[in-house]
């Protein structure tokens, strides 16, 4: 029987013909930049809001804002695969250049609109809360009114974003060039090759641990020997960021990821607290597998190494037709979505050089599209990898028949979705599991994800924590770097590691990630979550499709406090809601290490 045929080269020239040398989207961006002019003009005329035409000005004055957002969410996703498909590409890095300055003025055309809206009396707003063409956007309206609470004078703010484009973000950027032009010489069974990061990330899960073990250390040669360079990067993207805060008087530096994920740090404490309570069945874990390969602790190299000596290789159209027959068996309307984004040629997934080491899921909403970038290495991991970009596709097409303004939703909510997409195939592949070899196999692709949300993600928050209260003091050395990160790992991981990449505040670009502090919590959150929904989901079958799409699409537009309590009917600033999933990655850990003792 023949295979089905699926594309690992992506389609971009239907969004712009031509990629980096688009005219088109050249021309795409000129008519940005003609609307960021209207817009700001706009805002120059002052807004009557004692009748009701004030209303449907700021109704209208919304709706531009958002139909910007588009296009500029439309534009920096295309620069952005473009840089991803070929790291060395000029031009795109050009058009890098320019749509970071349109960036820079739809912020500050924005942070001058809600600073417009929070100097309305509270009785005025009230009633324009309660206006007809304003009602849908109510959360969004007193979400801009707080954050303007916290802005400076207008001219102090556009300074600000002025400076970040060849300041702040600039860094940010510059280390995603520097890691993507990073080649990695390494002996792989007898054969030399030189690869790209990406490429030798992927060689973690590699059966052969003298290959994974080469591949670690090959890396982390490389990393101590340009320590003092990504210093720099991290020491200047943080230093920044503390800078703007002391400005605007934030004395807790969790004020914005909090905010832009519309969590209650109460939730956040709940969470981790829940998660340390339950953290020794996954010391254990990691205790018994490190045995399984002759140590008495778990070696950093050995973590991603599958179990047995099953060399599973998953060729790209099996893992594509996997992938497509189980969403399906979640629901129809997953199922069809992931048949149209492989058949349209939305994935990019070749392994070749020269390509970004980060997988990752771009929108394009003007489009009704979305493109996944990753390097497919057929392992498992990848499978998984997959699947988890595919959720995030999901949401941006579950997010289309939402009002524009609604749409964008936090990093909490996009790591739920992802995490649940991963979770429907990595349950079937357990499901299917024939022989306990495979099911202790794919057991430990399980746990691994809780380790790592538990353990790993945990690291990262600590070690954020504890990095910017140092770096308010000055410049933190690589080395000091490498011992806050040390300290933070024997903390999350329970003394469980043996030699951790303590390099791997380099390696780790969230931490580079200039619109976005502290991107490690949400993936903890998105992960607990998500186990709460898959339960729920296998309750109910297919019915639960519909409930999960209407919970997506209310996921922009409320609180992560009031979406959990509108749809679920649970209170997330208690541990209580937190152990539940806890406790179902507790049974997994359990099975694990009574299958290899039995």
């Amino acid at each position: 029987m023949n295979k089905n045929s699926y594309s690992k080269v992506w389609n971009l020239d239907n969004l712009f013909v031509g990629g980096s040398n688009s005219t088109k989207f050249l021309d795409f961006i000129k008519q940005l930049e003609l609307k960021m002019l209207e817009l700001e003009e706009t805002l120059k005329s002052p807004i009557n809001i004692s009748h009701i035409d004030g209303y449907h000005r700021i109704a209208y004055i919304l709706k531009y804002i958002a139909d910007i957002r588009m296009n500029l969410s439309q534009a920096n996703s295309f620069i952005t695969c473009l840089l991803a498909e070929n790291t060395k590409d000029e031009d795109a890095i050009n058009l890098r250049g320019a749509a970071t300055t349109v960036n820079a003025r739809y912020e500050s055309v924005l942070k001058k609109f809600q600073t417009t809206i929070s100097n309305i009396n509270h009785d005025q707003w009230e009633k324009i809360l309660g206006a007809k063409p304003l009602e849908k956007n109510k959360f969004i309206l007193n979400e801009w009114r707080r954050k303007a609470e916290m802005l400076l004078p207008e001219t102090e703010e556009r300074l600000i974003s002025d400076l970040m484009v060849d300041g702040h973000h600039s860094w940010g950027q510059f280390y995603n060039s520097l890691l993507s032009s990073i080649k990695v010489k390494i002996e792989i069974e007898g054969e030399m090759k030189e690869l790209s990061v990406g490429q030798t990330i992927n060689l973690r899960s590699h059966p052969n641990e003298e290959v994974r073990k080469n591949a670690h250390h090959a890396l982390e040669g490389i990393w101590k020997e340009k320590e003092n360079l990504f210093a720099q990067i991290i020491n200047h993207i943080s230093g920044f960021r503390l800078q703007v805060y002391k400005i605007r008087g934030y004395d807790n530096v969790l004020v914005e990821p909090l905010m832009e994920n519309r969590l209650k740090e109460e939730t956040l404490d709940a969470m981790w607290a829940a998660v340390n309570k339950f953290k020794k069945p996954f010391i254990n874990y990691l205790n018994v597998k490190a045995k399984l390969n002759g140590y008495i602790k778990m070696q950093s190299y050995n973590f991603w190494a599958p179990i047995g000596n099953i060399n599973r290789q998953i060729a790209y159209e099996d893992a594509v037709d996997f992938i497509l027959d189980h969403f399906s068996h979640f629901g129809n309307k997953l199922g069809n979505f992931a048949r149209k984004a492989f058949e349209n040629k939305w994935i990019e997934a070749e392994n070749r050089p020269n390509k970004s080491a980060v997988a990752f899921c771009a929108g394009f909403p003007l489009s009704r599209e979305s493109r996944v970038f990753m390097t497919y290495g057929e392992r498992i991991t990848n499978l998984l990898t997959l699947a988890h970009e595919l959720g995030h596709a999901f949401h941006n097409d579950a997010m289309k028949s939402v009002d524009e303004i609604n749409r964008l939703y936090p990093l909490s909510m996009a790591e739920t979705a992802s995490t649940f997409s991963e979770q429907i195939i990595l349950d079937a592949a357990l499901e299917q599991a024939d022989t306990m070899e495979e099911k202790l196999f794919l057991l430990d692709e399980k746990l691994k994800r809780s380790a790592m949300n538990f353990m790993n993600i945990h690291s990262r928050f600590l070690f954020e924590k504890k990095f910017y209260d140092e770096r308010k003091n000055g410049i933190v050395p690589p080395s000091r770097l490498n011992e806050i990160m040390q300290e933070a790992i024997d903390i999350a991981y329970g003394g469980s590691f043996d030699s951790p990449s303590v390099h791997s505040w380099i390696w780790t670009p969230h931490f580079y990630i200039t619109k976005s502090p502290f991107y490690n919590f949400p993936y903890t959150f998105g992960y607990l979550f998500s186990l709460s929904l898959y339960a729920k989901s296998k309750e109910k079958g297919k019915a639960f499709e519909i409930e999960y799409i209407e919970l997506l699409r209310d996921s922009g537009c409320m609180s992560i406090e009031e979406l959990i309590m509108k749809h679920l009917k649970e209170d997330i600033t208690s541990e209580a809601f937190w152990e539940k999933g806890m406790k179902l990655c507790v049974k997994d850990a359990e099975e694990f290490i009574s299958l290899i003792e039995s």
